[in-house]
């Protein structure tokens, strides 16, 4: 390990990096990682690969709100040097049951969750010897066999849909009226503005508004609203 060049040992890491999304949203009917599952899956390969994880937040105001920025910071023991991604996490004005040092900690949590994923260029890939990699393997299968059962495109929220959710889209499971009232729960949940919704569909779908948009791509909003929400503000902080 020693002598050896950080960007090599970032891609070893990211090479065989698998952080399982193991908490589920009994609501919404999905599976979610959080900054705890990260952590968990990455601390042996950090250790296998001579590096240090930093985690820091500060507290940034962007117009009249206040964001939790999250920055996770590599260092290679060996050579000093370092690598680090930010990411933003907004305070809702007000989350029921929770005290002000809760709220705080939920945005943090956020916040460094998605700057590990993008230091980590975390996916969603299987393991091809998981349960759930067959699963999603004959799902693909049986959707091939049935042939084309959807007259909306295949093509929507940036990549061709996949077996899995062609089979969900068929079963009914999500629905747009399911999906749009996900997508405001999430607004609800991060605070975010109409406006910063459509800034968003805008720049991800070229779509105006969430109701304009086909059931892939709200689910693909559905599913990453922390992440387009943080990018998003990103962009605003950098001017």
């Amino acid at each position: 390990m020693e002598g050896k060049a950080i960007y090599a040992a970032l891609m070893a890491v990211q090479r065989d990096l698998k952080a399982p999304k193991s908490n589920r949203n009994s609501f919404g009917k999905y599976n979610y990682r959080s900054a705890e599952d990260i952590l968990e899956a990455v601390k042996p390969l950090l250790n296998d690969n001579g590096l240090v994880l930093l985690l820091n937040d500060s507290i940034e105001q962007v117009g009249d709100r206040y964001y939790v920025k999250a920055t996770a910071k590599l260092i290679d023991v060996a050579t000093g040097d370092s690598i680090e991604n930010a990411a933003f996490a907004r305070e809702p004005v007000d989350k029921k049951g929770a005290d002000q040092s809760q709220v705080t900690g939920a945005s943090s949590s956020y916040a460094r969750k998605y700057a590990m994923n993008g230091l980590f260029a975390i996916d969603d890939t299987k393991d091809a010897d998981t349960d759930e990699y067959r699963n999603e393997a004959q799902n693909r299968a049986g959707v091939r066999s049935q042939g084309n059962t959807n007259n909306y495109s295949r093509n929507g929220a940036g990549g061709a849909q996949t077996g899995a959710q062609a089979q969900e889209t068929a079963n009914g499971e999500y629905d747009k009226r399911n999906l749009l009232h996900r997508i405001t729960e999430e607004m609800k949940r991060t605070s975010a503005s109409s406006a910063e919704v459509s800034a968003i569909t805008q720049a991800k779908y070229g779509k105006a508004g969430a109701k304009v948009m086909n059931e892939l791509e709200l689910k693909d909003l559905a599913d990453n609203f922390d992440t387009y929400l943080a990018e998003l503000m990103q962009k605003k902080a950098a001017g």
